[in-house]
């Protein structure tokens, strides 16, 4: 829930050689640099190497044993190769500024070269990869939700805030303003912070760009804000719906294709100003919601957000004002090329960011190769209409549960041709598990209403 993003241009990403990163470390002392990958669940993984071994990893990558990581490799297949992407290389600013400490994001490869099928930035990279054939470039801004509690053991809020509400000085306004700070020295672009609608949840809002540095912020800016907050001796939480009677946190996705400089999804002479391809695109993302649902809401909690009454997407719709349909198209400079973007409200931030823009992209991509037609839009409240009403004008619902979800996912060809065989099977299977545990386990709910009386 926010004002969206205003400036939607292009920001390019940098472009750094080998020979400028050894550099860079020199004349900042570092001393440490941490290699980030991220498991098929969306979890930052890292191991560090000294500055030593800095130019050795930039020109042959550096081994690891995979076969501990979720949806890597099989015991047999253990060794891999962790080769850094130089372009991504900061400084980590809540380290010492002596003895220095950097990161760079890196591709997984086994030990013959070969890119590791498994590893989610390669699955980006590969779907990334299908758009520039139709010569598209994929641009991303999401805005990401997080709560602040006083520790990990309740959700016990720091303030008593609503949506923009402008709090005192406390803990939690000097947090929002350290992590931006953060962000900002490692080269993160930040657009909007501002208080959320339900008590001490916060929302960051990053600058449009590319979807590949995107993906890679939004791992970056999960662990500031939680790496700030510790410093500041509170926890940070990504999870979806952590307060039973309040507002979830979601990671609505403002969405574009440009071609060069020009956005495609812009036409001047439509009533909308919506291009043939962007409407397109939106009935591809329409059409696939269910089945991607798996991927942009993974965590059986994540279902306790999507249900009617917290504003958050229930049932596939769109509309080009309303806000509580899955897709909404924003107004806030209408005719202006620049501010034409497609809005999925229904990811959480709590997904993995290099699978979920990878599915998102393949369904609007099909929508566009198969010349889809979204239906009309639902500008009235579509949790007002009646289930028959609904049903009459084909509304569909996104799943209500995991299990569902995992359903709905299992028969998804989309799924499996954008994820890769072996992303597709080893998520399933995560998934599987999860569920599975759930269903299995006596929730304090249970206890405390059936225990006393049967």
């Amino acid at each position: 829930m926010t004002p969206a993003i205003q400036s939607k241009r292009p920001v390019p990403s940098s472009h750094k050689s080998k020979e400028y990163v050894l550099r860079l470390a020199k004349e900042h002392d570092v001393r440490f640099i941490r290699l980030w990958f991220t498991d098929i669940l969306g979890f930052l993984k890292s191991f560090a190497i000294t500055i030593d071994q800095l130019e050795e990893a930039l020109e042959e990558g550096m081994g690891f044993d995979g076969s501990a990581i979720e949806g890597f490799a099989r015991i047999d297949e253990s060794d891999m190769i962790a080769m850094p992407d130089p372009n991504t290389f900061t400084l980590l600013p809540w380290r010492p500024t002596e003895n220095a400490v950097a990161r760079m994001f890196c591709d997984i490869r086994y030990p013959g070269g070969k890119l590791f099928e498994g590893d989610p930035r390669h699955v980006l990279k590969n779907n990334l990869a299908k758009a520039n054939k139709d010569g598209y470039t994929f641009y991303v801004g999401p805005e990401l939700e997080f709560f602040f509690f006083k520790s990990t053991e309740a959700p016990a809020v720091l303030d008593t805030g609503g949506y923009f509400d402008l709090t005192p000085l406390d803990c939690a306004s000097d947090l929002r303003r350290d992590i931006i700070l953060a962000m900002e020295e490692m080269g993160i672009g930040v657009e909007y912070s501002h208080h959320e609608a339900a008590p001490s949840q916060h929302e960051i809002d990053f600058r449009y760009t590319d979807a590949l540095t995107m993906a890679d912020n939004v791992m970056t800016y999960r662990l500031v804000v939680k790496e700030i907050a510790f410093k500041r001796g509170v926890y940070a939480s990504f999870m979806p719906k952590p307060i039973a009677d309040r507002n979830g946190s979601g990671m609505h996705i403002n969405l574009s294709l440009f071609r060069g400089e020009r956005n495609a999804f812009f036409d001047a002479n439509d009533r909308a100003h919506l291009s043939k391809v962007a409407r397109q695109f939106l009935a591809g993302l329409l059409r696939h919601a269910p089945e991607i649902t798996l991927v942009l809401n993974q965590w059986v909690n994540s279902y306790k957000r999507l249900v009617p009454g917290f504003e958050a997407p229930v049932y596939v719709t769109w509309a080009k004002h309303n806000r509580s349909d899955l897709i909404r198209i924003p107004r806030y400079k209408p005719a202006k090329e620049s501010s034409t973007w497609i809005e999925l409200r229904s990811p959480d931030p709590a997904c993995n960011p290099y699978l979920a823009f990878s599915v998102i992209l393949a369904a609007g991509l099909e929508g566009i190769e198969c010349k889809q037609t979204p239906p009309s839009p639902v500008e009235e409240n579509v949790f007002e209409l009646s289930d028959e009403e609904r049903v009459r004008r084909g509304i569909a619902k996104l799943p209500a549960s995991l299990g569902e979800a995992i359903e709905r996912a299992e028969g998804s060809q989309l799924l499996r041709r954008s994820l890769g065989e072996h992303v597709f099977r080893s998520f399933l299977k995560n998934k599987k598990i999860e569920y599975d545990r759930f269903c299995r386990a006596i929730t304090d709910y249970e206890l405390k209403t059936y225990l006393p009386l049967l």
